[in-house]
């Protein structure tokens, strides 16, 4: 298989993406951001030109399956308490 990377997601934010790639290394998948923001002084140039988060083709399938887990452990149980404020 190749090593050509691929776009897994694009963000509108750069942090977003980079918590992803942060996770995807965690798990052993080498993730790149590329980000056309002007170095951080422009961040909504990401509305135009979306943030992207690049993985190997060969390891696309995988990283997609981590992220959404991961967007899934993220997410509120449906039986939890609306309202976990004192009481």
């Amino acid at each position: 298989m190749s090593d050509a990377p691929v776009v897994l997601r694009r963000y509108l934010n750069e942090f977003e993406a980079r918590l992803d790639a942060t996770i995807l290394e965690a798990n052993g998948i080498p993730a790149h951001v590329l980000a056309d923001t002007a170095g951080g002084t422009l961040p909504g140039m990401a509305l135009i030109f979306p943030v992207r988060l690049l993985v190997r083709a060969e390891d696309a399938a995988l990283a997609g399956e981590i992220l959404d887990t991961s967007a899934a452990d993220d997410a509120p149980a449906d039986d939890a308490p609306a309202d976990a404020g004192p009481a």
